[in-house]
């Protein structure tokens, strides 16, 4: 009985209609974070140098994105406007406390390698600024859906820069080798200005695309 009644209340819920392919289109090309709004350049140059550690990244972005979207719109009438900034930072430290502790037990490895930028989440202009301007203006479903197409654009940001500076600065991709004992491989690639080279050189991709 409490089962039919159960499937009879979800078969009311009015949820907006949500066009995924445009909503993934969006956080993926259109309004891609890293590489059309230029956001989150920092975690993007320096947790790059591997496809895994921007996977690593990616994810916990993308968690804590998605978790703080989720509870500032549940509680957009709630917090005082005065004080949303200080009110958003605490709910998404929260979050970031709960990757930060996870990782550190489950993956030490990559915890370890991510260093001092999984706390610095905390203040990452895309999450503090989706919070901003979407989760504390937008109902809590479509709140959840931009945290996962931009948490998502994101990650693919990170992972195709980092696809570009591990196969030329290594000659692998996630750790596996793909070129023979004789490849030499651009050290320049894993180094800082890499990450500066793959960006401009995926920009410039992307804006020859956009203009066709």
């Amino acid at each position: 009985m409490n089962l039919n009644l159960a499937k009879m209340n979800l078969g009311k819920m009015n949820l907006p209609k949500v066009n995924f392919a445009k909503e993934f289109k969006r956080g993926i090309w259109d309004e891609n974070a890293v590489l059309k709004l230029g956001l989150g350049l920092c975690p993007s140059l320096a947790t790059s140098s591997s496809v895994e550690n921007a996977v690593g990244m990616g994810l916990a972005a993308t968690f804590v994105l998605v978790c703080s979207n989720v509870v500032i719109s549940c509680l957009r009438k709630v917090i005082p406007s005065k004080v949303r900034i200080p009110a958003f930072i605490v709910i998404i430290a929260s979050f970031v406390t709960i990757v930060d502790l996870v990782m550190q037990a489950y993956l030490p490895a990559l915890h370890k390698s991510l260093g001092i930028f999984i706390p610095l989440i905390v203040v990452n202009c895309i999450i503090l600024g989706r919070a901003e301007a979407y989760a504390s203006k937008n109902p809590a479903y479509e709140s959840m859906i931009d945290g996962v197409v931009m948490g998502i654009g994101f990650m693919a940001a990170l992972v195709a820069i980092a696809t570009v500076r591990e196969v030329l600065g290594n000659g692998t991709f996630f750790n596996l080798p793909l070129f023979g004992a004789g490849y030499v491989p651009m050290l320049i690639m894993i180094m800082a200005p890499g990450a500066f080279l793959a960006i401009a050189f995926l920009l410039a991709g992307m804006n020859q695309v956009s203009k066709k």
